[in-house]
């Protein structure tokens, strides 16, 4: 999550059961944050224990998925109702749209003409039929449910400012959505269809296949080195202090670009990378934004690295290409990128585009990698500097995929970063903190024949007083 926090202090391993305000005391954003953490762990954990990875209720049983192979393009259709994904509720109804007042309530309601969401359709897909990699694949494939959280600001749902703050419209809290996605399974990749096509065969094929995708495969360390020649510094830091930074910060280290090291990338923000800039239009190269920031801090400044991202790209999980801030038009709160936003992302202000700043552009430094398309060269085995003596060590061997990250809280009050470390204080190689994806079989689509419903389904568990189980009724 790139919101802006203090710091994002949730352990599982901790069993901690709530977070209790004491009087008098500071109240923190990620004590709040935690609790909220903490509640969503026990209900998931409590949901997934009673009705299993995934399932939903028989009287609204969602997401029973329809093989149209004869649309152009291939279509699926996606029926409405509940499903559970590792104890996440996902809603597949699709809302009654609001008629205006003049609307003859005789003729219905876009929603009552097509009440079901498709593959094409379905609210967080953003797919394109121009799209090669878009397409439906030739039956026969499985249907799979992919579930996640995204974090939403005022920026991407302007629903969530409160008008009556004043006309700057401040920036309050941030949301968690629920994202889904109905997406298809081919053969090859890790997946591989079993000869008996049996439910139960089918879905311990797709369980084998998550596991694969979801095991850890990259590792980061970090820590806190002082930096060379420290007592030439006329700072107030304290001399010993290894972060030399003059504020509190949560850095994230995030993949660009994936794959293996040496082709992969990573970019890192000293806010989590939550700084980001509403854009109003964009014209060649040059995107006028809705604010230049709130303060030095977190405003704009030539050099700077930032991409264009959108609704669309943020639920694709598409990295944007990084173009750098060459030029400021402060007064028409515009400024000019070094090359042009692709055409697909940031022209459509349904999609709330905006621009994101990460903080990379000091690289050049002792140990820093160098620039690749703007993103850093990701280098294993070794001490990476960032800046004010924070360094990062990716383990070898990693397979790195796109949008990974780890986050660090770094203090001035001890100089040092908030990271595990051993009885000897060395630190330890962690996997990535994010993002968490969640998977669910749906439908196997064979090349003829009827689909295989691959979904559960539980019951109530209450039942009639006057009819209870094993009865005989």
């Amino acid at each position: 999550m790139r919101g802006d926090f203090s710091r994002i202090t949730f352990r599982p391993g901790k069993h901690y059961s709530a977070v209790l305000a004491q009087q008098g005391r500071v109240q923190l954003d990620a004590d709040g944050n935690e609790q909220q953490a903490i509640q969503a762990h026990l209900s998931r954990t409590l949901a997934t224990d009673v009705i299993g990875p995934h399932a939903g209720p028989a009287g609204e049983l969602g997401f029973e998925i329809r093989y149209d192979a004869g649309g152009d393009p291939p279509d699926l259709t996606i029926g409405g109702g509940r499903y559970y994904v590792d104890g996440i509720l996902c809603d597949a109804d699709r809302p009654v749209p609001l008629a205006p007042v003049q609307a003859d309530p005789g003729k219905g309601t876009p929603s009552e003409d097509n009440p079901l969401w498709t593959y094409w359709t379905q609210p967080d897909g953003y797919l394109d039929p121009e799209r090669e990699s878009d397409q439906l694949p030739p039956a026969p494939f499985l249907a799979y449910l992919k579930v996640w959280e995204r974090l939403v600001t005022a920026v991407e749902d302007p629903d969530i400012q409160e008008t009556a703050l004043g006309a700057a419209l401040p920036d309050t809290a941030a949301r968690l959505r629920v994202v889904w996605q109905v997406l298809p399974l081919r053969a090859g990749g890790g997946f591989d269809p079993p000869y008996d096509l049996s439910a139960e065969r089918l879905r311990v094929a797709f369980d084998d296949w998550v596991t694969g995708r979801t095991r850890p495969a990259a590792w980061l360390a970090v820590r806190a080195q002082q930096p060379p020649r420290t007592d030439e510094d006329p700072c107030i830091v304290h001399p010993e202090a290894r972060y030399r930074g003059p504020e509190n910060q949560l850095y994230r280290i995030e993949v660009h670009q994936g794959g293996a090291a040496g082709p992969a990338t990573f970019v890192w923000s000293r806010e989590n990378g939550s700084v980001i800039f509403p854009i109003r239009e964009i014209d060649g190269v040059w995107v006028t934004l809705g604010s230049l920031g709130r303060d030095d801090k977190l405003d704009l400044h030539v050099g700077d690295w930032t991409e264009v991202v959108d609704d669309a790209s943020a639920s694709r999980g598409e990295p944007a290409p990084l173009l750098q801030v060459v030029e400021l038009d402060v007064a028409g709160r515009r400024v000019q990128l070094s090359g042009e936003p692709g055409p697909d992302t940031g022209h459509l202000a349904a999609r709330h585009p905006y621009l994101r700043r990460w903080d990379h552009r000091a690289a050049g430094t002792r140990g820093a990698p160098g620039i690749v398309e703007g993103a850093l060269q990701l280098a294993e085995g070794s001490w990476i500097d960032l800046e004010d003596g924070v360094q990062v060590w990716f383990a070898t061997g990693g397979s790195y995929r796109p949008g990974d990250y780890w986050v660090v809280a770094a203090r001035t009050r001890d100089g040092d970063v908030e990271w595990p470390r051993d009885t000897a204080g060395i630190p330890l190689l962690a996997p990535p903190h994010g993002p968490r994806y969640h998977y669910a079989p749906l439908a196997w689509i064979p090349s003829d024949g009827p689909a295989t419903d691959l979904r559960h389904a539980f019951g109530p568990l209450a039942y009639p007083i006057e009819h209870p189980p094993g009865n005989g009724h």
